[in-house]
């Protein structure tokens, strides 16, 4: 008894580490984003002007800095509006050259996945539009699908806030191809902004943890070593 209950122990813990990104609303899962607290201690960019993000018409982002006057901050970003494909927000220090960090919040339109819930970093060449994968290190992933209805939470941990201080937001959305990112289309440039307008704090959104692609592998290396060591103590005491 006590040799299966450690093996399937293991077991749980590897499908969490190799699980998916996010859920999809047919779960106990719920991503509530409103705009509260927008002009007070998040930048909030949305099209049309002033819309309600409980609204599927309005594409909405918000974006809260834990601490925007150090050198380095935590950034937590809400994300929502309708696609087809995926929804998205990037940041970037001009939107007409260089390049703009893309977070992307898609439903997976393969065959049988339409309403599950996906999330990816790209990096968008701003003279051209292209786009390419990037990784960055994204944590307490947390997104719902609802048909074409998007909802995502995310934190972006240790961002240099000097290279934040004016930056321009992009908001946009685009199409997907099984769970391939297409091109983007951009609905709102909005900057530069800057963090220095907001005035109070906030306590962080509370969200699920789950990990970019990024960090997969070494939570995968890790479980199972964690998995080893389990059976090798099932079997010392068999």
């Amino acid at each position: 008894m006590q040799r299966g209950l450690i093996l399937l122990f293991a077991t749980v813990m590897v499908f969490v580490a190799m699980g998916v990104q996010g859920t999809s609303k047919r779960d106990n899962t719920k991503v509530s984003i409103t705009r509260d607290y927008c002009g007070a201690t998040k930048v909030c960019v949305e099209t049309p002007d002033n819309c309600d993000p409980a609204n599927t018409t309005c594409l909405f982002t918000s974006i809260h800095a834990s601490d925007p006057k150090n050198s380095s901050t935590d950034l937590f970003i809400e994300l929502s509006g309708s696609s087809q494909g995926y929804i998205a927000m990037g940041l970037t220090e001009n939107a007409t050259e260089g390049t703009t960090l893309l977070y992307v919040c898609a439903r997976n339109t393969s065959n049988g996945g339409n309403n599950k819930f996906f999330f990816r970093t790209m990096e968008r060449n701003n003279m051209n539009n292209s786009l390419s994968e990037a990784e960055r290190s994204v944590t307490e992933i947390r997104g719902t699908v609802d048909e074409s209805f998007i909802e995502c939470m995310f934190n972006v941990s240790s961002v240099n806030a000097t290279s934040i201080r004016n930056f321009t937001v992009l908001l946009g959305w685009g199409t997907v191809d099984g769970d391939g990112i297409k091109s983007f289309n951009v609905s709102r440039t909005e900057g530069p902004l800057s963090f220095d307008v907001l005035t109070g704090t906030t306590a962080a959104p509370t969200t699920t943890t789950t990990e970019s692609r990024a960090s997969y592998a070494l939570q995968s290396h890790a479980v199972l070593l964690l998995l080893s060591v389990l059976t090798l103590t099932v079997l010392k005491t068999d």
